[in-house]
């Protein structure tokens, strides 16, 4: 088999960023791999109903596949509008109708968080905090301890001091779920967006009560409350576009 028939024989296999390496190889190959049969194959696998047609919706399929083809890559965010400087939260927490955890939190201390985790908890919980993840921790001082056996809810509202508004970010959520693995009993609710954004619903906001590893079954021993937007959110950028679009009133 002649070379150029092996080349022939192969590209039609690859995928597309494969065959477009090719191409840089040398002026051979190039001429070879521009075949808009190859770039055809490419498509097929892609978009098997675009290639039922005889001819491709744009002038060739290399085209159409540089057209519509997205690297996975992360979008680079503008510089948020938002700071933490200027923000507070107010966080809520109550064991059945008991208030047991009351506290205006001013944004830097939320971002800052727990710079250092405290002796005694587990190795799970402590690589998590310890992650590059942005998360909005807060340690508890002085600490408090939770029975098991009662309901204990959550709200967190968030304040703008630079335009006296606030944005609800949990509305009265129960802790449900306890993570015996990682330590930390969690709350959800979903976040109430600005109008303005009507096709990203669904985002969740997470509150976590992180507890002591200290082999109690019967109660929790609360050190620490982290919030975090990990459905859609991981860095300090992107938490602050998300707060930016929350229904401020």
């Amino acid at each position: 088999m002649l070379y150029e028939e092996i080349l022939k024989a192969v590209f039609p296999l690859l995928e597309g960023a494969d065959l477009a390496s090719c191409m840089a190889v040398c002026k051979q190959w190039r001429d070879i791999a521009q075949d808009d049969y190859f770039w055809k194959c490419v498509c097929a696998k892609r978009w098997p109903s675009i290639c039922k047609r005889p001819d491709p919706p744009i002038v060739t399929y290399y085209k159409l596949y540089q057209t519509f083809y997205k690297r996975q890559h992360r979008q680079i965010l503008l510089p948020p509008r938002l700071s933490f400087d200027h923000l507070e939260f107010f966080i809520d927490i109550w064991t059945d109708d008991k208030l047991i955890f009351s506290e205006v939190v001013p944004g830097p201390v939320l971002h800052t968080g727990i710079k250092i985790p405290p002796p005694g908890i587990c190795d799970r919980l402590r690589f998590q905090l310890e992650g590059p993840d942005c998360k909005m921790t807060l340690p508890v001082e002085p600490r408090f301890k939770v029975p098991l056996g009662e309901t204990v809810s959550v709200s967190v509202l968030v304040g703008r001091k630079d335009s006296n508004r606030a944005a609800c970010i949990i509305n009265k959520s129960v802790f449900d779920y306890i993570d015996r693995t990682s330590y930390r009993a969690m709350a959800f609710d979903y976040l109430g967006l600005s109008p303005a954004h009507p096709f990203v619903p669904g985002i969740r906001a997470w509150i976590s009560l992180l507890f002591m590893d200290d082999r109690n079954d019967s109660v929790i021993d609360v050190f620490g409350i982290e919030m975090d937007f990990c459905d859609a959110a991981k860095s300090r950028d992107e938490v602050l576009w998300l707060l930016d679009i929350l229904d401020w009133k």
